[in-house]
């Protein structure tokens, strides 16, 4: 993976909220990372979330039905995957990661891939930090594109600068309705969207707070892309559960330091 990163990039992603970086990875570690996930999926099976069993993966049953036809997801591979693990803490990616956000050390939050199978529905506007375990305007997301990424086949959609507009105090979940976000937001409705059409292989780093969407995939060939959330050490829990287990969170109080190297393993160290 190449991982420099120059002082207008990183004054670009904190102005703008994203940065897109043409060629993070070369073909053969697409190939190897694509392995990695596509053996992963298989040992999951249909559990979404690693360390969770089927009666406890996701709360909303009606919206996590409905978001099958939007992407397939699997959350935590690194776990159980020793390419993925090594990948997502290599240290000069922790480094990287920590400029961009201006941080001194960072922790991996999870990861995830998400693959638009052929003829899927657009992934609705939303913010990601507000869901997790934990606040903070420093959060990061790394997006790999294993495919080329498209308008026509479902890319990335960013709002620009709108993480300096948004707060933690909502949960608009990913769902029918693509613009259901501005209604918590009427003034995102004013900012034009960004397309990150991407090659395979080039990636997005994308704040935790920046409203971002996707598009249908309107072909018949399915788009990959692996994706990891990143917190700054030192976060805190805010008492939503989200992806951690249940035996975690029952000894967690609000305000309680997400440190767990096991659960949250630190990445980066300026």
């Amino acid at each position: 993976m190449i991982t420099e990163i120059n002082d207008k990039q990183i004054a670009d992603y904190q102005e703008n909220g994203f940065l897109i970086y043409n060629g993070f990875i070369n073909k053969n570690e697409i190939i190897d990372l694509k392995k990695a996930i596509n053996n992963s999926i298989n040992e999951m099976g249909e559990n979404k979330i690693v360390g969770r069993d089927k009666s406890q993966q996701f709360e909303d049953k009606e919206g996590e039905n409905y978001n099958k036809t939007v992407y397939l997801q699997r959350i935590n591979l690194w776990k159980i995957n020793k390419y993925i693990k090594k990948f997502f803490t290599d240290k000069s990616l922790g480094e990287m990661l920590c400029k961009l956000a201006k941080v001194k050390k960072m922790r991996i939050w999870h990861d995830q891939t998400l693959q638009k199978n052929p003829w899927s529905n657009p992934t609705s506007w939303h913010l990601d930090n507000p869901k997790w375990s934990f606040y903070s305007k420093q959060s990061i997301s790394i997006w790999i594109a294993l495919d080329d990424a498209t308008v026509k086949n479902g890319c990335l959609y960013f709002l620009p600068k709108s993480h300096k507009l948004a707060k933690y105090d909502n949960d608009v979940r990913i769902g029918r309705r693509i613009d259901a976000l501005f209604e918590v937001y009427p003034e995102f409705r004013s900012i034009n969207p960004v397309a990150a059409e991407v090659k395979a292989g080039d990636a997005s780093f994308h704040n935790g707070l920046i409203a971002h969407a996707a598009g249908a995939n309107m072909t018949n060939a399915n788009r990959a892309a692996m994706t990891c959330a990143f917190m700054p050490d030192g976060s805190t829990y805010n008492g939503q559960q989200n992806i951690l287990s249940e035996s975690y969170v029952s000894k967690l109080k609000i305000g309680d330091f997400l440190n767990n190297s096991l659960i949250n393993p630190i990445v980066g160290d300026l």
